[in-house]
């Protein structure tokens, strides 16, 4: 039976799978890993990316360079704006990154992928060890995606800052680097602020106007990013706002539920969803727990979404406090690594598994759930007996549908 073996070393592949996910998570747990990885390792790997790159283009220009810039004649060239405001950019967002913002992580991609490409085309010394650096580290920001998922009004505000601040020192030193192109001409910093200010917020006073091809495109240019910018700022402020009052109003309407002592239903399967409104519908706290959010919503009910095999999303379904977890997906291998899963877990919860096709019932066994719920096995059965004209039974009807683990530790039905 190729079916058969193949199941069986995918079951035994996969077990081997879980039981390292599984080791994994509780050496997360030992370390304390959810209170600093991976968003502190990731914020230094920032904040260090933005000093090497401030080191690597400013040098042992940085004093004489700060020195202009508090006496109001900066020593600014364009080829050292781009690092300047993409290294500072760099060492603000890792501020960003510690607080697991959504919006300083998409900030930190960037930059790190416009320093990238500043890098590959730049004529550095240290250019490629760079531009190793800024890759490996768009590379790992992209793999913890799911860890920045914050929308707080503190991370976006300081996006905000940031990105105000960094237009300005963009505008400012610009203006003040094609001065000469500008009707008067811009000679000090306090002017070029002034026209940076005035063309931003698009007022237009007329007291000074480019008269060069290349100022009036720089002019463009930063009347273009004032309204990209301020329009971003404004919306990445009031948005988590917007969603944290609608979340309050939610939670005041109808909050969760007390996740103990509870069902936990697992799978979208008409097994799945019957065994839910049954449940419900007899006065039973009962949560579900899907892969994929629905495409509608669930009304009442009380759902975790993520994947059931996992630990974490099981203790989040409250798991380990429950009456029972009953695995009732289509994949009766998942079925499986949620029994062992919460095997891992302890408590009291008895495990539900249910199998959908015959030649799996035996290795279902093997993870030793408590009940083995057979439905569909029992149709075909009972559609032979009846077309054979065999007397069909009460008890022969409930032994087969709940089918109980001979090597279960508890061995009484749910």
């Amino acid at each position: 039976m190729p079916l058969t073996a193949g199941w069986q070393q995918r079951l035994v592949l996969l077990s081997g799978v879980q039981r390292l996910r599984i080791a994994a998570q509780r050496l997360h747990r030992l370390v304390r890993g959810p209170l600093w990885f991976p968003h502190v390792p990731l914020a230094l790997a920032l904040g260090l990316g933005g000093l090497w790159l401030l080191q690597v283009d400013l040098g042992t220009r940085w004093q004489p360079f700060v020195r202009g810039l508090l006496a109001g004649h900066p020593q600014i060239t364009p080829s050292l704006l781009p690092p300047l405001l993409i290294g500072s950019g760099m060492l603000t967002m890792a501020l960003g990154l510690l607080l697991r913002s959504r919006v300083a992580w998409v900030m930190a991609l960037l930059l790190a992928a416009t320093a990238a490409v500043s890098m590959l085309f730049g004529t550095h010394s240290n250019g490629h060890l760079l531009l190793g650096y800024f890759l490996l580290l768009l590379a790992l920001l992209s793999a913890a995606w799911r860890q920045f998922d914050h929308a707080s009004v503190t991370a976006s505000t300081l996006f905000a800052l940031t990105s105000v601040v960094m237009l300005v020192l963009y505008a400012t030193f610009g203006n003040y680097y094609l001065g000469a192109e500008f009707k008067p001409p811009i000679t000090d910093l306090v002017s070029a602020l002034y026209f940076a200010m005035v063309t931003m917020t698009t007022v237009g006073y007329g007291d000074i106007a480019p008269h060069t091809s290349e100022a009036k495109l720089f002019t463009v240019s930063v009347i273009v990013l004032g309204v990209a910018v301020f329009a971003t700022s404004l919306t990445a402020v009031i948005a988590p706002m917007v969603s944290h009052s609608l979340q309050r109003i939610v939670n005041r309407k109808g909050g969760r539920m007390k996740r103990e002592h509870h069902f936990v239903v697992i799978g979208n399967t008409p097994l799945a969803v019957n065994t839910w409104h049954e449940l419900a519908r007899r006065g039973q706290s009962v949560t579900r727990l899907l892969r994929q959010a629905p495409a509608e919503a669930p009304g009442e009910a009380d759902l975790v979404v993520g994947d059931p095999g996992s630990v974490e999303v099981l203790r989040e379904a409250g798991a380990h406090q429950a009456t029972a977890v009953m695995a009732m997906m289509d994949d009766d291998s998942e079925n499986a690594f949620v029994v062992l899963a919460v095997r891992e877990l302890g408590g009291p919860a008895r495990t539900v598994a249910a199998v959908n096709d015959a030649a799996h019932l035996a290795r279902v066994k093997l993870v030793q759930p408590d009940v083995v719920i057979a439905p569909q096995i029992l149709g075909g059965e009972l559609a032979a007996m009846l077309m054979c004209g065999e007397e069909v039974k009460a008890d022969f009807v409930m032994q087969r549908v709940f089918q109980k683990s001979a090597a279960a530790p508890r061995g009484e039905g749910v």
